[in-house]
């Protein structure tokens, strides 16, 4: 077995940073937000998130003894496993005649029965002892402070986006105490700086902790180290080693380790380096034979520079992704510090728009804290988490959320941070295709829901969520969405045996429905939603729903494509040239929605959080306002009936498709229902969404990608675009303020990317586009449409190009 450590690490994390394609850095006077809190956390969701791809860091700021949870993104318990049924593909006849037959219920029966996945699977979200395993904290870094009974007055806690990094100021006894954290992908350590007002006033206790398979010994006098093994779902000596590593430097007075704990007696200033590693198989980065070398490696090369230099390095290399776009809505805002954070959250009234855009900027942050080349992609929870069992087992799951996970990537030019994600699906191929075997005597490769660093592709262990088929289709979506974005010829060359053989999959999973002579997709579902059938039972297994048919016009077509601009010659693709207009189209139903199932069905859930329906219109280019202006109005009504409410992710997907429909007010809206405080996360109050204290997004209970596609709807609401002919010799259509609501009268906005590789600078005052400057780095044009106007212009490649649009 191969070992790896998932992170882009020294010359390889240096030469990604110096590689990031065309950029546009943030101008002097471009918005410095800050998260500002007025008392210490007491709870997660209330403390400061910091990482830096790989390692994470979340401090709570408490004045006597500071908690600082740590992670790394390796922390997987489980291990590889054989979770497809040989012969499931036996029941699949039976199955699909069940289904042509109308008998769905009997059909979900049977799919129970003999098509889910072998074994436990992921324990219904509960994998951690299981061989699907969950990701999980790496543990704590504890700090006691001396401090006594004198309270503390003037505390303050920030967390600023551009420069990643916490502070923690407070006074006691007269002294002014000063924590500084940040996560450094350049020196691979979380590094928190402690200072005084006075001289030999720092004293304090530092120790590393986790609740079971941990091991915390001494090294030295002045370094801890914390190690072990997690399970593997099998009791045996499989799963993944870590280790982490705690190290003082002081300035002036002692240290020394007494008790388990590193003691430092009357410094002038202490450095506090912590370290981690695993050694789990990544599906990239450098080679590691022993997580606990590693660790101490790394710590050992750390601890040996200054603040300064740390700080320094760290600020660069986290500008060099932050810069790339910025955004200011309204007037120029002061440069006092905000209000609390909470107090913001939680005031009367539509949501500012400086808060607005704070959470913009917050999921740009928290993109580049969980995802760098080399590591690991952002799962449920980016990479922060406090838990052994983490809700979901943290995983990626594959019917929407690790794709909104990605969503600004592109369009927020972080593109690069894609890459995890195009190795997480790579990664999943070759298992895919023992799935594709097993379950439907396929060609090419398929994944359900559930994916894990194992390889996991069988359907899950219910019927209910776990058979959608079409999961590794939308995946593909994101590498070819990455080649309209950037035209690299070479990510698509290298993406063509993965795009074509998902299509070769569905080619063999097709069936014909007797109605209308459709091909469609069998069995299927529409994730995680449900319709009444004629007897009243609720009911989820079906054939062809909108977003199976959806999906598959898009792949045959971009393999298609692709084999065209490729060169390709590949017997495949006239079979897709014949399949492809054989699909089930989208269809409009007699209440003026698009239908979701393949006949007209009465919803369990009218309000559903799903709306997958609707992947056609966003992520999706299918459906559009100019070209299909029916299929657009029957999204408007589908939408509007499914409702406002639902969980932070749903709200944020809703926000999305607003914005591609034009309205702007009606996304706003959304993001300021985002935008208030989230329920307590108990049974009683779920599905409401909201926000933590700390701008996390809520399910509840937290999960990054509320935080993603909150972004990417600011984003969307600002600049469409489209790339139909994508050969770099066509235009690329882009529009601008497409969803620009009332409320945001004026702002700027510099780095956002569309399609064709142009960077889009934007101004607007009193409601009107007053600049405009495109940048392409591949599309020769460009059709720009502002309101109904419409230019045709040359694009210089490398060259910026003003615009203007008639106002009159």
């Amino acid at each position: 077995m191969r070992i790896f450590r998932p992170a882009a690490r020294g010359l390889a994390a240096a030469l990604a940073a110096a590689s990031l394609g065309p950029a546009v850095l943030a101008e002097q006077g471009a918005p410095q937000r800050v998260l500002c809190f007025d008392a210490p956390a007491e709870r997660f969701t209330e403390s400061c998130v910091l990482g830096n791809g790989r390692l994470g860091a979340m401090l709570f700021g408490r004045v006597n003894e500071e908690r600082v949870v740590l992670n790394e993104a390796g922390m997987w318990s489980g291990s590889p496993q054989q979770a497809d049924r040989p012969e499931a593909h036996e029941a699949l006849p039976e199955i699909r005649r069940l289904l042509l037959a109308g008998q769905n219920h009997q059909a979900e029966q049977l799919v129970n029965e003999a098509f889910t996945c072998a074994g436990v699977g992921s324990g219904q979200g509960q994998g951690k002892s299981t061989p699907y395993g969950c990701y999980q904290t790496l543990g704590d870094l504890r700090l006691e402070f001396p401090h006594g009974g004198s309270p503390a007055t003037g505390y303050r806690r920030t967390l600023r986006l551009a420069d990643a990094r916490a502070t923690v100021d407070y006074t006691i006894d007269g002294v002014r105490h000063t924590r500084e954290a940040l996560a450094s992908a350049p020196d691979d350590a979380i590094v928190v700086r402690l200072t005084a007002s006075e001289p030999a006033a720092i004293s304090f206790a530092a120790w590393l902790d986790r609740p079971e398979r941990a091991t915390l010994a001494p090294h030295g006098g002045d370094t801890l180290e914390l190690y072990g093994q997690l399970e593997d779902g099998f009791g045996t000596d499989r799963g993944v080693r870590y280790a982490a590593r705690l190290r003082v430097v002081p300035v002036g007075g002692r240290v020394r380790v007494d008790g388990g704990r590193l003691r430092v007696d009357g410094a002038d200033e202490a450095l506090v380096f912590v370290t981690a590693a695993t050694d789990i198989d990544s599906f990239a980065g450098r080679p590691v034979d022993d997580a606990r070398a590693a660790a101490a490696d790394d710590l050992r090369a750390a601890s040996g520079k200054t603040w300064g230099d740390l700080a320094a390095r760290q600020a660069a290399d986290h500008r060099r992704w932050f810069d790339r776009a910025w955004l200011r809505v309204g007037p120029p805002a002061n440069e006092a510090e905000p209000a609390p954070i909470a107090e913001r959250i939680a005031a009367e009234g539509p949501p500012e728009a400086e808060l607005v855009a704070t959470l913009f900027d917050y999921g740009r942050y928290l993109l580049i804290g969980s995802s760098r080349p080399g590591g690991f992609p952002a799962n449920l929870q980016g990479i922060w988490a406090e838990e052994l069992q983490t809700p979901w087992n943290a995983d990626w799951h594959a019917n929407v959320n690790v794709q909104m996970n990605y969503w600004p990537a592109e369009p927020c030019n972080l593109s690069r941070l894609h890459e995890p994600l195009f190795a997480l699906v790579e990664s999943l191929v070759e298992p895919g295709r023992g799935t594709a075997q097993a379950y439907y005597k396929a060609r090419g490769w398929v994944a359900h829901l559930l994916m894990n660093p194992w390889g996991f592709t069988s359907p899950g262990e219910s019927a209910k969520w776990g058979s959608t088929p079409t999961c590794s289709a939308w995946m593909c979506w994101r590498l070819w969405d990455h080649y309209l974005y950037t035209g690299d010829r070479g990510h698509l060359r290298r993406v063509y045996p993965t795009l074509r053989d998902a299509a070769a999959f569905y080619a063999d999973m097709l069936i014909e429905e007797p109605r209308h002579g459709w091909l469609v997709t069998a069995p299927s579902n529409s994730p995680e939603n449900a319709f009444i059938d004629s007897r009243g039972r609720t009911v989820h297994t079906c054939m062809g729903p909108a977003i199976d048919q959806q999906l598959l016009r898009f792949l045959f077509d971009v393999v298609i494509t692709s084999s065209e601009l490729l060169g390709e010659s590949d017997p495949l693709v006239d079979e897709l040239r014949d399949l492809l207009p054989r699909l089930a189209p989208t269809q409009i139903g007699d209440d003026g929605r698009v239908m979701e199932w393949l006949r007209q069905r009465e919803e369990a859930e009218p309000d559903h959080r799903h709306v997958s329906h609707l992947w056609g219109l966003y992520p999706g280019m299918e459906i559009d306002r100019q070209a299909t202006p029916d299929l657009a109005a029957a999204a408007w009504e589908s939408l509007h009936a499914r409702g406002d409410g639902g969980t932070g992710w749903a709200i944020a997907y809703k926000a999305c498709l607003w914005a591609r429909l034009g309205e702007g007010d009606r996304a706003l809206a959304l993001l300021g229902r985002l935008l208030r405080p989230a329920d307590d996360p108990s049974e009683a109050q779920r599905w409401n969404g909201g926000v933590y204290p700390n701008l996390l997004v809520a399910h509840p209970p937290y999960q990054i990608d509320g935080n993603f596609g909150a972004t990417a709807a600011v984003a969307e609401m600002l600049v469409q675009s489209r790339y139909d002919t994508p050969d770099g010799a066509a235009p690329a259509q882009i529009d601008l303020l497409p969803a620009l609501p009332a409320a945001w009268s004026e702002g700027q906005a510099r780095g956002l990317r569309a399609r064709g590789g142009v960077t889009v600078g934007l101004s607007w005052s009193d409601g009107q586009l007053a600049s405009a400057t495109l940048t392409s780095h591949w599309a020769p044009s460009a059709r720009v449409r502002y309101r109904g106007a419409v230019q045709t212009i040359d694009l210089p490649r490398g060259e910026p190009v003003e615009i203007s649009f008639d106002q009159r």
